[in-house]
């Protein structure tokens, strides 16, 4: 499958002083040696052991709940009833994106996801600033959603045993806690199931994904119930800033696909199967998405959502007149959003352990267990950094710290299918975008246009974390880059 034909430049990079500072940041690594370094850590390799059931399962897991179960009742209050046209809008512009996943993930099946696709196509220092922008992306996500499961949490706990965790103790400084012990604790949980091993995570996440399915099954066929048509007159009462606004915050709900990508160097057939999961998976969120959001709207007037995480719950108490429907729903959201935690989780893991095998990150996370085949001192410390950020700060900046961070990733993305088509033409691929560079260049023109649609702290925050991350990458990824010396092996 690999095409030894590459250009001279596309070679194995000049040792390091033969580089002047400019050549050495746009230095990119061969997609053979990618390839050919794909499951090697330091002391042990990871294992093939994901089929495409388990890939498409990561992808669900990895986005159904996050837009749902937690964000919606901060998106209505934006668009009205409108909000289904922003997770349209929204999966619309994760369709391009994921197009150009698909093509990219069959071609370089690695763990890295965009950031080894930018190294493979724009060079060292861009490569950087997209796994920069995934940390951004995977750890606050995971944050996010767990801080919605607390939420979660205390609505089953009220309908079960009639009590709920004090509000110091369930919810983050800022929002009347002072330490949500739930997000850290639900962190906690997956980080054991990683522990364990990729098959055992995806075996633990199917699960939980078939719960979250039969959920929002469920809810759709109560909650009709209580629709009204009057709910939807006046449709868009906030404009199309209001659409666009909501969907800028609901996009961090389509992650999903990108966290399949990051499973490369653990499937069975990556070339073949990821393709096909990322696509497949997509289709199947979008349409539960946009069905779940237009029977919420038509079951509750949009002014009297509120900021609550546990929406869903609240309209199915409201809609059957009894606590029994809106418990149950609680307890299938503490297990479906658990499976949200879980999967992007995994996939911060994997993207560290890419980064760092290349040098750019300390070591440490491209350490790899010989016996469980798992990264397990990175699952360690990624996890308690996400469970200590999930406890400390509020759910709406996480989200749109999140939005941000996937967009920028995914220009990129956007961006590398194209150049690797100009520059690798004849390298064999198991998926095409279609109607390349047109799809492409949409991806990149929504993925700005969305960025746009963010809030002003939102960019300074992401202003701040983009220099911190520059400062990083010449203090230590620069000098300690693998790339910066002729590969010991090129083929091993």
């Amino acid at each position: 499958m690999l095409d030894h034909g590459a250009p001279p430049h596309n070679g194995g990079p000049a040792a390091p002083h033969s580089e002047g500072p400019g050549m050495r940041l746009m230095r990119r690594k061969p997609v053979e040696r990618l390839v050919a370094e794909g499951g090697h850590g330091e002391g042990g390799t990871l294992r093939r052991s994901l089929g495409l059931w388990q890939l498409t399962m990561i992808s669900i897991g990895a986005t159904l709940g996050t837009g749902i179960f937690v964000v919606l009742g901060e998106a209505v209050p934006k668009a009205g009833p409108a909000v289904t046209l922003s997770f349209v809008i929204a999966g619309l512009t994760a369709l391009f994106s994921a197009l150009s996943y698909a093509e990219l993930a069959g071609t370089i099946p690695v763990s890295g996801s965009s950031y080894s696709y930018a190294y493979a196509t724009m060079g060292e220092l861009i490569a950087w600033v997209c796994g920069w922008c995934l940390m951004l992306e995977y750890g606050v996500s995971v944050a996010a959603v767990a801080v919605g499961w607390g939420e979660y949490l205390n609505e089953l706990l009220d309908g079960t045993i009639g009590v709920t965790l004090p509000a110091a103790l369930s919810a983050p400084p800022g929002d009347g806690g002072v330490f949500n012990a739930p997000a850290l604790i639900v962190v906690l949980l997956a980080m054991g199931f990683l522990l364990g091993g990729a098959r055992e995570s995806a075996r633990a996440n199917t699960v939980m994904v078939l719960v979250k399915i039969g959920a929002l099954v469920l809810f759709c066929a109560i909650g009709v119930q209580g629709f009204r048509s009057g709910n939807y007159e006046n449709f868009m009462p906030l404009g199309m800033a209001g659409v666009s606004a909501a969907g800028a915050t609901l996009f961090f709900s389509y992650i999903g696909f990108d966290a399949a990508s990051t499973a490369g160097e653990e499937a069975k057939n990556a070339q073949r199967d990821l393709p096909r999961a990322i696509l497949l998976s997509l289709a199947i969120i979008t349409a539960l998405y946009v069905l779940v959001a237009a029977v919420a709207v038509g079951a509750k007037p949009w002014r009297q959502f509120t900021d609550s995480e546990a929406a869903l719950a609240q309209i199915m108490r409201e809609v059957t007149g009894q606590s029994f429907w809106g418990t149950l729903l609680a307890f299938c959201a503490v297990i479906a959003i658990a499976s949200v935690v879980l999967t992007v989780l995994y996939g911060q893991t994997r993207i560290l352990f890419a980064m760092a095998r290349d040098g750019l990150v300390p070591k440490v996370f491209a350490r790899v267990s010989p016996r469980s085949g798992t990264p397990r001192a990175n699952t360690l410390i990624v996890s308690l950094f996400c469970g200590v950020l999930a406890a400390a700060v509020p759910l709406g900046q996480l989200a749109d710290a999140t939005s941000i961070g996937t967009l920028f990733a995914f220009a990129l993305v956007n961006i590398a299918v194209v150049v690797l088509r100009r520059s690798r033409p004849d390298m064999p691929r198991s998926f095409r975008v279609p109607l390349s560079p047109l799809l492409p260049a949409l991806g990149f023109g929504f993925c700005l246009w969305m960025m746009g649609s963010l809030s002003t702290v939102t960019w300074v925050v992401f202003g701040v974390w983009m220099a911190v991350g520059l400062v990083f990458y010449f203090l230590y990824g620069y000098r300690r880059s693998r790339l910066a010396a002729p590969a010991p092996s090129e083929a091993k």
